[in-house]
């Protein structure tokens, strides 16, 4: 049994462990990207359709210039950026240096815009609203239609892998819980006779502290060890070097993950025990 508790403390404590670094590296990546992000305001040209274009006509300096003053004095919008055909081109140029699609376009081909920094990048719904009912406006794009389902799942697998950890702890508290008082049970005689003695209660409590906290520990080293060894394997080695465009958390971030399972292992460890072994601690 004792095995027991340590096997399934070390795999309840090293999921709660992956929990927490997952919740840790979401909201990293999280602040990392949103603060990237810009919403691409897109202007009508000849050859456009849609949006508030009219057929057969681009937007008229009159309207560009409404558009920046009605984005300007929105309080949600940090900065805005004015960016012509011949800009867009040449970055157009830049990213398919290498590819065929380079002759494909050509200046005329690209679209006026406005680069919309904002305040809280995680407000864009009413500065997109806003955008794409502005009179010349031919589209409005935004990365957050692709950030949000992304960082919708990565929560989702950091609240399963949470509640997968939490249940497995309450099985180790049971698990630790039934072992205490089955120690305590067979060694009921030697307990009255303590407490015949005179012994106090931490006198007696202290050996099925010792026992559980042993167990708990153990299972402690083994759950810090294998995140110790995912972390290095998976991210270090891994991660970091092949997708660089997100932060990665750190050596700090793994220390904080430890040390959570640590004061939740120790806490595992003594209140199961604690309540196990009241019933033989009664004057």
């Amino acid at each position: 049994m004792t095995i027991a508790v340590i096997v399934t403390m070390a795999v309840s404590l090293s999921l709660l462990g992956a929990g927490a670094m997952t919740a840790l590296e979401v909201n990293l990546a999280k602040s990392s990207l949103y603060n990237q992000v810009e919403i691409s305001v897109f202007l009508c040209t000849e050859n456009t359709q849609g949006g508030r274009c009219e057929e057969g006509k681009g937007t008229t300096a009159a309207q560009r210039d409404q558009i920046q003053q009605t984005l300007e004095a929105n309080p949600e919008v940090s900065e805005v950026t004015y960016e012509s055909k011949e800009v867009a081109f040449e970055e157009f140029q830049r990213v398919f240096a290498d590819s065929p699609v380079v002759d494909s376009r050509t200046a005329e081909d690209m679209q006026d815009s406005f680069r919309v920094k904002l305040v809280n990048p995680e407000n864009y719904a009413g500065v997109v609203s806003e955008a794409k009912g502005l009179q010349g406006v031919q589209a409005v794009q935004d990365l957050h239609t692709v950030l949000d389902p992304m960082f919708k799942w990565l929560s989702a697998l950091q609240w399963a892998t949470l509640t997968m950890s939490a249940l497995l702890l309450l099985a180790g508290a049971l698990q630790i819980g039934n072992t205490i008082r089955m120690a305590a049970f067979t060694r009921r005689r030697e307990i009255g006779i303590m407490r015949l003695v005179g012994a106090s209660n931490i006198y007696i409590l202290l050996p099925f502290l010792l026992e559980s906290l042993v167990a708990g520990l153990i299972g402690i080293g083994v759950a810090a060890a294998a995140l110790t060894a995912g972390y290095w394997f998976v991210i270090v080695q891994n991660a970091q070097t092949s997708i660089t465009a997100i932060p990665w958390i750190g050596w700090g971030d793994l220390a904080t993950a430890i040390l959570v399972i640590a004061a939740v292992g120790v806490a595992l460890a003594v209140i199961p025990t604690l309540l196990a072994t009241r019933k033989y601690l009664r004057i």
